[in-house]
């Protein structure tokens, strides 16, 4: 199956809260990745900004044009110890 981020929840700074098409879901503070050097990345070292992200193809994704592979969120979050199983809804 595709990895797919199917919900974003803004909690602020820059922590998301994301679900994933596998029922998985977890908060991710991407403090680490906006402090990374690179023109992409600049704009999201504004919190207001960084909360403009929205789904695009399952990918979180920002007006710039930057997006996250959901498979590399996913494995991330996977070695964080941040995914737990939600209840079907």
């Amino acid at each position: 199956m595709l990895t797919k981020v199917t919900h974003l929840e803004k909690l602020g700074g820059f922590r998301l809260r994301v679900r994933f098409n596998d029922g998985s879901e977890g908060v991710h503070d991407f403090t680490a990745m906006t402090s990374e050097p690179g023109s992409m990345l600049e704009p999201l070292r504004d919190e207001t900004y960084f909360s403009r992200v929205f789904l695009e193809f399952g990918a979180p994704t920002w007006p710039n044009g930057f997006d996250i592979a959901p498979e590399w969120l996913r494995r991330e979050m996977v070695a964080a110890g941040e995914l737990t199983r939600v209840a079907a809804e």
